[in-house]
């Protein structure tokens, strides 16, 4: 098992949780971030840190295109290990559905 990131970061991107992973495994786009199963020790701490519940358990039913996500951004994004301010309207977007849509596949700025 790993965590995987959902379509819920999308457009929110809170940084909690990279401040609290012990093995620096998220990475950030330009709109939302992604976890590294690879990096992934199944700590789980980061899940409670998420304000807009976006990690999960990749053992969790119809996950496997975000896993594939997570997996495929994580190798070309960059790293991320510092918490930072969300976007000004992350809040606006928390808890919205549909918001896969709205993915980008460009980089976000990292460390």
């Amino acid at each position: 098992m790993t965590y995987i990131v959902t379509e819920a970061c999308i457009k929110c991107k809170y940084t909690d949780c990279v401040e609290v992973c012990p093995v620096d495994c998220f990475y950030e786009g330009e709109n939302m971030l992604v976890i590294n199963p690879n990096e992934c020790i199944d700590c789980g701490v980061c899940e409670p840190e998420c304000p807009a519940e976006a990690i999960l358990p990749d053992t969790e039913d119809g996950l496997e295109e975000w896993l594939e996500i997570n997996t495929k951004y994580s190798e070309s994004w960059p790293n991320i290990t510092v918490k930072r301010d969300p976007p000004a309207d992350a809040d606006d977007w928390k808890g919205k559905d549909g918001k896969a849509d709205l993915f980008s596949d460009k980089p976000g700025q990292g460390d």
